[in-house]
């Protein structure tokens, strides 16, 4: 029987559809270079000029639709103006986190390693879903993730997922430590990072059911209140489910008495996971993995490689002890699926994330041009930075340390000043654009706080810093 022809009976739609040219999207090569180039031009020109820029610019909300906003465009305009709108205006209208004097929050120092390899990942288009599907970035995901484990001290068991940051790496983790164990009481303290508990609630898990634990006089996770709160829960019928644990608090730097925990969690046969999204990095060097023995005794652990360990953002990990844990929680095998799964690992099912970019590439890029030991000295360096900082602090006499340089992060306040005052003085210096602070709340108290994990810092970045708070507050 002979063929039909489909252009027979093609009807006026299908013929004008296929009438628009296959090259429609296409832009030609040397175009495409002379573009990249001007990006790259642009992000060197960032990176070797960011000491000089503001820390944190901000616009009105009228003036940015003013410049970028208008109808929805139909035509085309030149990519290059485009470009220029966007490093001109967008992107340098937020907080800097990879400027040296961003001390505020949690900074961003990312790497040149790691933005060469965002780029190449995203031109080519990097899939980490399944094997079948993307067996390179799968596979530099799970190595990079090992040599973290190791590196970091971890137990060798565990298997990892890298995620958006830490507010969905530990909800992550959550989750897997309930479906496993099942339903029960989760203890924190009013130091765990807010995201967390704000995770646990999206989760379904009852109000009623997170202790929310007074800290000691140190903001950490109390042992023996722990032991307190959960012999009094299991004495009411009640389930300790799980214990979130602090390696580095975003307040002030405090790292948990892990092993003590640890003990109580064996004692209860609950879950216990590390939040070391900010101070996890610092375990990759002497000085920062003296203060947190007892990582290996996790059973989930979240480190955010976009804070320390210098990474343009998003990308965190989550570790879990157990092998094959998470792929019990969250593996699913639908029927379109099926040609590229079922094979070595697809980490779809080690999180809710189905279409995942290789987030490894950047990483694995990083540890391997800088190497650990040099990423180390460089965490050393903020971690010397924020003593460096405390000296400073003591030596004014206007000024008084509240929490002394931990990982990083010092607090202090000025004597005899008001909570707005030390709000005021955190806003005035942010807006004038030399440094970016905030305060934080510690004992219903109102103080400011520095985050100094940049390499970049200077001990003058930091005199400068301190000597105009000091001077806001005299």
């Amino acid at each position: 029987m002979a063929a039909t022809d489909p252009l027979a009976s093609m009807d006026d739609g299908t013929r004008a559809a296929l009438d628009v040219p296959s090259d429609l999207l296409a832009i030609d090569p040397e175009a495409m270079r002379r573009l990249g180039y001007s990006i790259v031009d642009r992000v060197v020109e960032h990176m070797a000029s960011i000491g000089d820029q503001r820390a944190i610019s901000e616009e009105e909300p009228a003036r940015l639709r003013a410049l970028i906003g208008g109808p929805a465009p139909v035509t085309p305009s030149p990519i290059a103006d485009d470009l220029g709108l966007l490093a001109d205006v967008v992107l340098r209208n937020q907080q800097h986190g990879d400027h040296p004097r961003y001390f505020a929050r949690v900074p961003g120092p990312s790497s040149y390693p790691a933005v060469l390899g965002e780029w190449l990942a995203t031109g080519m288009q990097s899939v980490a879903s399944s094997w079948g599907g993307g067996s390179g970035p799968t596979a530099v995901e799970i190595i990079a993730c090992e040599w973290l484990r190791d590196e970091i001290g971890l137990a060798p068991t565990c298997e990892a997922v890298l995620l958006s940051g830490g507010s969905m790496a530990n909800i992550t983790g959550a989750i897997t430590a309930r479906h496993l164990r099942g339903e029960g009481v989760i203890y924190l303290t009013d130091q765990t990072h807010a995201s967390i508990k704000r995770g646990l609630l999206a989760m379904g898990q009852p109000a009623e059911a997170i202790r929310s634990l007074p800290p000691d006089e140190h903001y950490r996770l109390s042992a023996s209140t722990l032991r307190a709160a959960m012999a009094e829960d299991r004495s009411r019928g009640l389930r300790p489910l799980m214990v979130v644990a602090t390696a580095g608090t975003t307040n002030t730097g405090a790292v948990d008495d892990l092993p003590s925990i640890a003990d109580i969690c064996d004692e209860y046969g609950a879950w216990l996971h590390v939040d070391g999204a900010y101070g996890g990095p610092a375990a990759l060097c002497k000085r920062g993995r003296a203060v947190m023995p007892g990582l290996e005794r996790a059973d989930s652990f979240v480190v955010d490689p976009h804070k320390w360990l210098f990474q343009p953002y998003d990308i965190a990990c989550l570790f879990v002890r157990e092998p094959g844990a998470l792929e019990r929680t969250f593996a699913m095998y639908p029927e379109y699926l099926a040609d590229v799964t079922g094979s070595e690992v697809d980490l779809h099912n080690r999180s809710l994330e189905l279409t995942r970019r290789g987030r490894g590439i950047k990483l694995w890029l990083t540890l391997r041009a800088y190497g650990l030991d040099t990423i180390g000295r460089a965490i050393d360096r903020g971690i010397g930075l924020a003593e460096y900082a405390q000296l400073v602090i003591e030596a004014d006499p206007n000024l008084e340390i509240i929490t002394p340089a931990q990982l990083g992060i010092i607090t202090f306040a000025a004597r005899g000043r008001t909570d707005r005052d030390h709000s005021l003085a955190a806003a005035r210096l942010t807006a004038d654009g030399y440094a970016a602070v905030t305060s934080t709340v510690l004992s219903g108290r109102t103080v400011l706080r520095l985050c100094i994990i940049n390499p970049a810092t200077t001990t003058a970045d930091l005199d400068g810093t301190i000597e105009r708070l000091s001077a806001y507050l005299a």
